[in-house]
C-alpha cells in the first residue's frame, strides 16, 4: 500500500502595511525637528542649501540666456522631483546626530550609503521622469497655443489668465502637473533615506515609498502641503529661501522617515 504524503505549502510572506498612529499635526513635528538638526552644527547644513541655491540660480540663468525660458516654469517644478536626491547629504547628518556620531560637511558630500550604486539609479529614475514633465509641458503648450515661438516670461502670464486658451490650458497643465507631482512625491518621498539606511534596490524602495505615503496619507498630504509651500517661498524670493528652506526640509524629511518606517 502507498502512503501518499500531501505537499507541504509554504505560509505566503505577508505584506509590511507600514500603518502607522499618525495625526496631519505630527508633520509639523517633523518640521520642528528639522529645524532644531539646521542648527545643530548649522554650518554644513547651510552650505548645503547655499550649494543648491547657486547651482539652482545657475540653471536658471542659462535657461534665459540660451532663450530655453519655455520650459523655465516646469523645470522648477521638477526641481521637487530631484529634490529628495540632492538632500542626500542632509538626511546623512540627521542620521549622524541622532548616533551622536561627528557631523561634517565632508561627511554630508559623500555619505556612507547602505544600498550603494542603487540609489544612483533611483537618482537617475527621477531625472528621467522631471525630464518627461518638462516634454509634457512643451507639448501641452503647442496643442494649446500651436507651433508658434514662446512669446517670453512677460507676457505668458498674461496669455494665460486673460485669454480663454490660456485658461483653459492652465486648468489642464495643472491638471497633469499635479498627477506628476503625485507620482513623484509618493515614490521619492522615502525612497532616498531609506536607500541611505538600508541595503535595497532601487525599484523596491520606490514601491516601499509609494506604500509609506498611501498607507499614512492624512498625513502625508499635510507635509505635501508644507514642502509646496516652502517651496513657492523659496521662489518668491528669488531663490535666495532655498538657502534655508532646502536643509530644513533635508533635515525634517528624515524625521517623517524616521516616524512613517
Amino acid at each position: 500500500m502507498m502512503v501518499v504524503i500531501p505537499p507541504t505549502v509554504p505560509p505566503l510572506p505577508r505584506a509590511r502595511r507600514h500603518d502607522r498612529v499618525l495625526r496631519p499635526g505630527d508633520a509639523f513635528g517633523w518640521l520642528s525637528a528639522g529645524w532644531r538638526d539646521l542648527w545643530a552644527n548649522p554650518g554644513p547644513s547651510l552650505a548645503y542649501g547655499l550649494f543648491v541655491f547657486l547651482l539652482s540660480l545657475a540653471i536658471t540663468l542659462g535657461l534665459v540666456l540660451l532663450q530655453w525660458d519655455y520650459i523655465l516654469f516646469p523645470a522648477l517644478a521638477g526641481f521637487m522631483v530631484v529634490g529628495p536626491f540632492l538632500a542626500l547629504g542632509l538626511y546623512d547628518k540627521s542620521r549622524r546626530l541622532a548616533r551622536d556620531e561627528p557631523v561634517s560637511l565632508a561627511g554630508m558630500v559623500a555619505p556612507q550609503v547602505a544600498s550603494g550604486g542603487q540609489i544612483l539609479f533611483t537618482g537617475a529614475l527621477l531625472c528621467l521622469l522631471m525630464m518627461l514633465w518638462m516634454r509634457a509641458a512643451v507639448l501641452l503648450y503647442a496643442l494649446f497655443f500651436g507651433v508658434r515661438p514662446f512669446p517670453g516670461l512677460d507676457h505668458i502670464v498674461t496669455m494665460l489668465f486673460t485669454t480663454p486658451v490660456g485658461g483653459a490650458m492652465l486648468i489642464v497643465g495643472s491638471l497633469i502637473g499635479g498627477l506628476f507631482a503625485a507620482f513623484s512625491f509618493a515614490i521619492s518621498a522615502f525612497s532616498i533615506p531609506m536607500m541611505l539606511d538600508r541595503r535595497i534596490d532601487a525599484l523596491t524602495a520606490m514601491g516601499t515609498s509609494w506604500m509609506m505615503v498611501w498607507h499614512n496619507l492624512p498625513v502625508m498630504l499635510v507635509w505635501g502641503a508644507i514642502v509646496l509651500a516652502l517651496f513657492l517661498f523659496s521662489l518668491a524670493t528669488g531663490l535666495v529661501g532655498l538657502i534655508l528652506v532646502f536643509p530644513l526640509l533635508g533635515h525634517a524629511t528624515w524625521h517623517a522617515y524616521e516616524a512613517v518606517r
